[in-house]
């Protein structure tokens, strides 16, 4: 798994500006990156707490509130990207975590 060039689609809202994406160089990073724009998202929901905290259900509740988000991952025998959908995503993200508290 490491080193699978991944690319995570998003859209905030149901406006279609708010499409984006973000480029990491491995499904690891990409779920640091989706962990990261939760925390800034909490930290400017919540300004004036210092220490905040959460859990998977928290993360998984932001996941599911963007109108879209998925994955697209590298496979380097395929030489393509493979598209993967939130559940994945969210399944991904849990064995990140998992593997960083231990």
């Amino acid at each position: 798994m490491a080193n699978r060039h991944t690319i995570i689609l998003m859209q905030t809202s149901q406006n279609k500006a708010t499409r984006t994406f973000m480029d990491y160089d491995s499904i690891s990073q990409a779920m640091d990156g989706i962990c990261g724009l939760y925390e800034r998202k909490l930290k400017e929901l919540n300004p004036a707490v210092q220490n905040i905290t959460y859990d998977i259900a928290d993360l998984y509740n932001f996941i599911d509130g963007l109108a879209d988000m998925s994955a697209l991952v590298y496979d380097h025998k395929m030489q393509a990207f493979l598209p993967y959908d939130r559940e994945w995503i969210k399944q991904k993200v849990f064995q990140h975590l998992k593997k960083l508290a231990h």
